[in-house]
């Protein structure tokens, strides 16, 4: 409960989940890795380890959130949007070594044939179904929330929550196929794992680099700018709208074509217009208007 109260004051509902998420990762953590230990299981160990990036994961993310959701100063005179990406590319990063240390440690252990079905118990198997119950919940509400507040670095939380699932299922059937007599699916099960891991880890680094290298959205919001812009009086035609990402949230520079003959206060007053209604989109954090004058009845001025 305080650790919850802490994440209301410094991130609220963003602050609540990442330390939410940290708890229930630290939980698994513990179970698995006691189970895997006890069960002498790779796979399931691996799939502690996989609990425990979560745990670093969530704890990236809950400091980055709360550097996020600092005010403009001097020194950063547009926020501190781009903690959250950079949060998710160091979870990418320690997700593709932990990713090839167990790939490497599964195949050393189908050499070695190390496990023994007899040792491992029924309590693995239910470790891994409550990991996959619990799992799907946190993904789903890390996912709506990230998805209605365009938060990378609970999107990277909720995909790796999904990802979790399917990892633990198919650490499950390994562990299943061991209880039969088929150890070396406990093996290739661990495999997987690392597998999962890696693929997890590129995809979330990828995505989070763009946010850093200021990509440009979709091309269905840069038409939503657009027509909002076209909606304010006085706006004879859009040109050159440039937008790009900086951190999470979207700058945008719009060229926006207006009577020359009015005067500058009334042709301002427009640039201000659009300003207002293109930064009332969700996404957008600023947008910077540039105004061309025309003659109605003739060409640009």
């Amino acid at each position: 409960m305080v650790w919850l109260l802490i994440g209301e004051k410094v991130g609220g509902g963003r602050g609540r989940l990442a330390v939410g998420g940290f708890l229930v990762n630290l939980g698994l953590f513990t179970i698995k890795l006691t189970a895997g230990i006890l069960s002498n299981s790779l796979a399931l160990v691996s799939d502690a380890f996989n609990s425990l990036l979560d745990v670093f994961s969530s704890t990236v993310v809950y400091i980055a959130v709360r550097v996020s959701s600092r005010e403009a100063d001097e020194g950063h005179p547009f926020g501190h949007h781009r903690a959250e990406p950079i949060s998710g590319l160091v979870v990418a990063i320690f997700a593709g070594v932990l990713g090839f240390e167990i790939i490497k440690t599964g195949l050393q252990q189908m050499q070695t044939n190390r496990v023994d079905p007899n040792q491992i118990g029924f309590y693995a198997v239910m470790v891994l179904v409550i990991s996959i119950i619990t799992k799907t919940v946190v993904s789903t509400i890390f996912y709506n929330y990230a998805k209605k507040n365009n938060s990378p670095g609970l999107m990277a939380s909720a995909i790796d929550s999904r990802n979790d699932v399917l990892v633990s299922a198919v650490v499950l059937f390994g562990v299943l196929g061991a209880l039969r007599g088929w150890p070396k699916l406990d093996s290739l099960a661990a495999i997987a794992v690392g597998i999962f891991i890696l693929w997890s880890g590129y995809s979330m680094g990828m995505e989070n680099i763009g946010y850093l290298m200021g990509k440009a959205p979709e091309k269905p919001l840069i038409a939503r700018i657009e027509s909002e812009a076209l909606k304010v009086s006085g706006v004879l035609g859009v040109e050159n709208i440039r937008a790009h990402y900086v951190g999470n949230y979207i700058h945008v520079e719009i060229q926006i074509r207006v009577d020359g003959n009015i005067p500058i206060s009334e042709a301002h007053e427009i640039g201000r217009e659009v300003e207002e209604r293109v930064e009332s989109l969700e996404e957008i954090d600023k947008c910077f208007i540039h105004l061309e004058p025309v003659d109605k009845d003739k060409n640009r001025v």
